[in-house]
C-alpha cells in the first residue's frame, strides 16, 4: 500500500477505541443474557468481530503489525440455533460432489448393471456418461457409491451433511418439487463437512513437524561422533590388565 493510501495514526487510534467500546457492549449483553440464544449477545458478538477486524486491518496497513485476535467468520460457524427446543421431526440434508475421473470405467460399470438386468431396460443408457450415472445411482444407494466411488471412476470432492430440526414432520410429497429450498441454517442441529482443504491444513502441520525433524539431524550426527569416541575408548581399554592398569608392551629384544 502506498504512503498516500495508508490510514492515519488517528484512524488507527479510533479503531482501537471502537474495539474497546464493542468489548464493553458485548460484556454488557452477556451479563444481561435472557437465554442461551439471546439475539442481543449474537449482535454484540458480530459488532465486536467487525470492530476487531477493522482495527486489525488498519493496524497492519499503518504499522505492519497484527493482533492476536482470531474471530470466526460466517463461513466458520453457523448462526445461532432458533429451532424448537424439543424437535418432533428432523431432516437430513446431504450434498456430495464428485468428478468423473474415468468415464470409461464409469460406463463399463453401467454396462455390467445392464447385463444383469433380465428385462434389458435402459440398453442404450450405458453409452453416455450421463446415462451411465443415471443407471448407477438408480441401482446403488448413495452411501454405497460413496464408499465405492473409485470403482465407478469417480473422484470425491467436498461433502456436507446437515441435520435440521422441525416442529412437525412434513406431509407426504409436500416438498418434493423443491426439496432444498426450506434448508434453514438457524435450524441446523449439527453439521459435518469433508473437504480437501482440511487435508491441506493437516499436511501443513506435518511439514512443520518434518522441518523440526530435519533441524535435529545435527544431533544425530553428534550422537554418531559420540559413539565413535566410545568405541575408541573401548579399544584403548583393551590394552589394560584385569585391575585396569595399562599393559606395557614388551620391548623388542
Amino acid at each position: 500500500m502506498s504512503d498516500a493510501a495508508q490510514p492515519t495514526a488517528a484512524e488507527v487510534r479510533a479503531a482501537a477505541e471502537a474495539v474497546k467500546t464493542a468489548l464493553d457492549r458485548h460484556l454488557a449483553a452477556v451479563e444481561r443474557r435472557s437465554g442461551e440464544d439471546d439475539p442481543a449477545v449474537y449482535d454484540a458478538f458480530n459488532q465486536l468481530a467487525a470492530a476487531a477486524e477493522a482495527y486489525d486491518e488498519l493496524l497492519y496497513d499503518r504499522y505492519d503489525e497484527v493482533t492476536p485476535f482470531e474471530i470466526p467468520g460466517a463461513d466458520d460457524s453457523l448462526p445461532p440455533y432458533t429451532g424448537p427446543d424439543e424437535p418432533n421431526a428432523l431432516s437430513v440434508l446431504i450434498r456430495r460432489d464428485y468428478a468423473v475421473a474415468e468415464p470409461q470405467r464409469l460406463m463399463a460399470q453401467a454396462r455390467r448393471v445392464e447385463a444383469a438386468d433380465d428385462e434389458g431396460a435402459g440398453v442404450e443408457a450405458s453409452g453416455t456418461v450421463h446415462g451411465a450415472l443415471g443407471l448407477l445411482f438408480g441401482e446403488f444407494e448413495a452411501d454405497e457409491i460413496a464408499s465405492r466411488h473409485k470403482e465407478f471412476g469417480l473422484e470425491e470432492g467436498d461433502s456436507t451433511l446437515w441435520v435440521t430440526a422441525a416442529d412437525e414432520a412434513a406431509e407426504p410429497g409436500e416438498w418434493l418439487e423443491a426439496p432444498f429450498e426450506q434448508a434453514d441454517p438457524q435450524r441446523v442441529v449439527c453439521r459435518f463437512d469433508v473437504s480437501a482443504v482440511f487435508d491441506d491444513e493437516f499436511d501443513d502441520g506435518l511439514e512443520d513437524d518434518e522441518d523440526d525433524d530435519e533441524a535435529g539431524v545435527g544431533d544425530v550426527e553428534g550422537l554418531e561422533e559420540l559413539e565413535a569416541d566410545l568405541d575408541t575408548d573401548l579399544d584403548e581399554d583393551d590394552d589394560r590388565d584385569e585391575d585396569g592398569e595399562p599393559v606395557r608392551p614388551e620391548a623388542n629384544r
